[in-house]
């Protein structure tokens, strides 16, 4: 298993995108955030087809704390039903990635 994911999840609106990336980060449960914007979404949403704008959220994250960034997403997202997916970081500069380990570490 990797030590790091990138989560993802996305808003109607960056203000939304915005306020979440903020109550992430400030809780030290990812290191960072970038929010994407607008991006063109199709889907199906409770049986039906439809298409739209969003703004896609991404957050780093260590993979131990992976349950509690869900939890945390679900908790504080606008949707009640929100996209809260994870792949892996296989590979990043030693830096970066001390970084990431040290930033988003449990107190």
């Amino acid at each position: 298993m990797t030590d790091f994911l990138q989560v993802s999840t996305a808003t109607e609106t960056r203000e939304a995108a915005v306020t979440l990336a903020q109550s992430v980060v400030s809780a030290r449960l990812a290191a960072g955030a970038q929010i994407v914007g607008p991006v063109a979404s199709v889907f199906w949403h409770q049986g039906e087809f439809g298409s739209g704008e969003e703004w896609q959220l991404v957050l780093k994250i260590r993979a131990d704390r992976y349950d509690e960034v869900e939890s945390h997403l679900l908790q504080h997202h606008p949707w009640q039903n929100p996209e809260v997916s994870a792949v892996p970081i296989v590979a990043g500069a030693d830096a970066y990635l001390q970084w990431l380990g040290t930033t988003a570490a449990p107190n």
